[in-house]
């Protein structure tokens, strides 16, 4: 989701913010001291061993890499991830 997309399933019940840019204009210019009351306490799980790693890719590659993303709608990161997984896949075969 990009940063002014709608969100409305999603709205910060705080700032009644309705995009994630509506989000932050609300946070820079209030203070969470003021809203305290107000929050909640949430549990979550961070993965901490998640890595990435990059890869040199000549230019003219990189051109036609981010030309095919953009048709299939996706980043360029993720269709590499993608051929990179499919190429995996055939070689374990």
């Amino acid at each position: 989701m990009e940063n002014g997309e709608d969100m409305s399933k999603n709205r910060s019940s705080i700032s009644k913010a309705e995009s994630y840019k509506e989000i932050g204009d609300f946070w820079d210019t209030h203070d969470l001291a003021d809203y305290w009351d107000k929050t909640k306490s949430v549990e979550f799980e961070i993965d901490v061993q998640s890595e990435v790693t990059y890869y040199a890719i000549d230019k003219e590659l990189s051109a036609k890499i981010r030309a095919i993303a953009k048709q299939h709608g996706v980043s360029a990161d993720t269709l590499l991830n993608l051929w990179v997984q499919e190429k995996l896949q055939e070689q374990a075969t």
